[in-house]
């Protein structure tokens, strides 16, 4: 078992604190209507990781033995853009990504500069479908850390 822990970890810091210091009023409303989305989604509150909003937890353990907890669903504001955490990545998503509107992604990151320049609707179902699977995988949200 690898005692390596994460370097992203839940802190006690407000959300709230974290968004009311984002300059730009756009991306200050698109964190806060994020924050809703996630929540009503996810059905938990949203907890500080590091400088990520993050929602619900996991815990995970690899075929090499390392383990640990992460949130379900979150999201970053970045300089560039929003990163949006999916952890069940976009494969298995096909139908919605085409329909999402103007985006990047990473493995399980989806950058978008505005959500304006998305479908929240679909987005909303992203996240949906993900939580889904992620509970299929590792069992129903247990709470928080």
């Amino acid at each position: 078992m690898s005692t390596t822990q994460n370097k992203t970890q839940p802190t006690e810091a407000s959300v709230q604190a974290h968004l009311d210091v984002i300059d730009d009023p756009v991306r200050r409303e698109d964190c806060a209507n994020l924050v809703e989305l996630m929540r009503e989604e996810s059905g938990c509150e949203p907890v500080m990781w590091s400088n990520i909003i993050g929602f619900g937890t996991y815990h995970y353990r690899y075929d090499s033995g390392r383990e640990g907890d992460f949130m379900r669903v979150g999201f970053a504001n970045r300089k560039t853009a929003l990163t949006i955490y999916i952890m069940s990545g976009f494969d298995a998503h096909p139908n919605l990504m085409n329909k999402l509107g103007k985006y990047k992604t990473g493995k399980s990151c989806l950058y978008v500069k505005q959500l304006e320049d998305i479908d929240v609707d679909v987005l909303r179902r992203l996240v949906r479908q993900s939580l889904d699977a992620m509970a299929e995988k590792y069992g129903p949200e247990q709470g928080t850390i």
